[in-house]
């Protein structure tokens, strides 16, 4: 530890005795330094044991005294040396009344103790901790590394929270707690994570102290080198951090950043074996995909797994209707910043990806994750982590955006996922066609999610209101209502209730209120006008979608 002024005093060679500020001796002294100046305050820095003969001084003022106490005081100097033999035979009343006063630890310098003495006592004292500093610093270094290599991001915090004296905690890219030291941090790292996902929307490195309750002094530090950091380190303790305890912090944010860097090169290595793997299912050869897999995906192939296709799309134009809630620019990029602490500019992708890799990794589960082009490829448990995860973020990007107002400043993509059934390797270039099919209906409903059991169990006419399908409709069945609207019949209501009917004269005239005569002569003029005959089933089913495409 830093010389303190006890220490000086205890100095055997020094021969200091102590004459106010008692109670203040365990302060660290940062320097010694000589100033006879009526007001050395400019020069101070804080910290300083100040050495004086009281050249310039009346130090048998009292005023004068206090006045000059309290400035020393107020610049942060911890100790006042005062020289006795040179220009006062003893210290005077008045400066020890005055250091007494104001709680200033006064030091008498005997006339045989040259201030260069003091000096020099405080500079080896200083030399001496530092160099016990970095010897402490690089055996904490090879403690954290060997912990790192031999137990992982674990071993690392359990050493790391011993060396500080307090505890610590690692962060996942979404904020989430990945593991602490000691295991009783566990609650008090939880509370972080508002502070965690601010960090993260500053770039790496970044680092922030906060205040983490029951007495903490919380720094947090990113753990990364790219634009959005891939964790984040907490270290909580009494006080401030030492130089040694800080040599301790440093080495461990490095090894995490080591860790984290070569995670990165293993993870592409991953998503090569991953995209093989995903090639070899839809190419219908199962056994040769489980061989590659091996045990790194081996578990989610033996289990039924989801087939999960995501992509970005442009927003509507600012005021267009979407259906399920007005229209949000950039909603998938407003939601990250809450779920994920992304910035503007985040890819609504990437988020998506980060936030189900997170939730499978808390729970132990595989995830296969493959860049297919603009969109991605997630091959799941089917009821895991992974899926629930996938399924919160999609409704949590629903409601901000039935929330939201049309038109929004933020400018961005926003996100479509469309989900396959449950489903094992056979059938997994089914299940690849049946997430394409659901992205494809999440596509033209505008929703952010759509899973193809929705699909199937469902009705087909939503799959119908798009501007191409009702452009269609309503030029199929305009020439009936302009015939309509001259008062020569109601030919589109009568078409409604024969083809509701199933061609069923009698009952769709009953309908009508109309006898069946005269419904045969207005479908008569149904086939004059359009030159379609009623006869053919592909004009009656197209007749029919056209009416209610249009709601007619």
């Amino acid at each position: 530890m830093p010389p303190t002024l006890a220490s000086l005093v205890h100095h055997s060679a020094l021969k200091l005795t102590v004459r106010a500020g008692e109670e203040r001796l365990d302060t660290p002294v940062r320097w010694a330094h000589v100033s006879e100046l009526a007001d050395p305050v400019p020069y101070m820095e804080g910290g300083e044991l100040l050495l004086i003969t009281a050249l310039k001084l009346d130090a048998d003022d009292p005023d004068a005294m206090r006045r000059y106490v309290k400035r020393l005081v107020g610049a942060g100097v911890v100790g006042l040396g005062f020289a006795v033999g040179v220009n006062y035979d003893a210290v005077p009343d008045a400066l020890v009344q005055a250091a007494q006063d104001e709680g200033l630890p006064l030091l008498e310098v005997p006339p045989r103790t040259p201030f260069i003495a003091i000096s020099k006592a405080v500079s080896a004292a200083i030399a001496a901790d530092q160099y016990r500093a970095v010897t402490s610093g690089f055996a904490a270094q090879r403690e954290l590394t060997k912990q790192a290599l031999s137990e992982g991001p674990e071993g690392l915090l359990s050493v790391l929270a011993g060396q500080v004296d307090g505890w610590a905690a690692l962060y996942d890219a979404s904020g989430a707690v990945v593991a602490t030291a000691p295991e009783w941090a566990g609650r008090r790292a939880a509370r972080l994570t508002p502070d965690v996902e601010r960090l993260r929307e500053r770039p790496a490195p970044a680092s922030s102290v906060v205040a983490g309750g029951a007495d903490d002094r919380v720094e947090l530090h990113s753990i990364g080198t790219g634009r959005r950091p891939r964790a984040a380190l907490a270290v909580g303790t009494a006080a401030a951090l030492g130089t040694a305890e800080r040599y301790a912090l440093h080495s461990a944010i490095a090894l995490l950043t080591l860790t984290t860097e070569r995670s990165r090169a293993l993870y592409a290595a991953e998503q090569r074996i991953g995209a093989a793997v995903l090639r070899m299912l839809l190419a219908g050869e199962p056994d040769h995909a489980r061989a590659v897999a091996g045990d790194l995906y081996g578990a989610l192939l033996d289990a039924p797994f989801r087939m999960v296709l995501a992509e970005a799309v442009a927003p509507p134009p600012s005021g267009v209707a979407v259906q399920g809630g007005a229209s949000s620019a950039g909603t998938a990029l407003l939601l990250a910043e809450v779920v994920t602490g992304a910035g503007p500019g985040s890819d609504p992708v990437s988020v998506l990806v980060d936030v189900v890799e997170s939730a499978a990794a808390r729970a132990g589960e595989a995830v296969l994750v493959v860049p297919d082009g603009e969109r991605v490829v997630l091959l799941v448990v089917d009821g895991g982590a992974a899926v629930d995860a996938c399924g919160q973020y999609a409704e949590a990007l629903e409601s901000t955006r039935a929330d939201g107002s049309a038109g929004s400043a933020v400018a961005g993509d926003e996100l479509v996922i469309g989900f396959s059934a449950p489903a094992g390797p056979i059938a997994a270039a089914s299940a690849f066609k049946q997430a394409e099919q659901a992205l494809s209906v999440a596509r033209r409903r505008g929703r952010i999610l759509v899973e193809h059991e929705d699909v199937a169990a469902g009705s087909v006419l939503p799959l119908l209101g798009d501007d191409a399908v009702r452009a269609f409709a309503d030029g199929l069945l305009r020439a009936l209502r302009d015939h309509d609207a001259t008062g020569r019949g109601d030919l589109v209501a009568s078409l409604r209730a024969w083809l509701s009917r199933h061609g069923q004269w009698d009952a769709a005239a009953a309908d009508l209120g109309v006898h069946r005569h005269t419904l045969r002569y207005r479908m008569r003029r149904v086939e004059e006008i359009l030159g379609r005959s009623l006869d053919d089933p592909d004009v009656r089913m197209e007749l029919w979608l056209a009416l209610k495409a249009t709601g007619a």
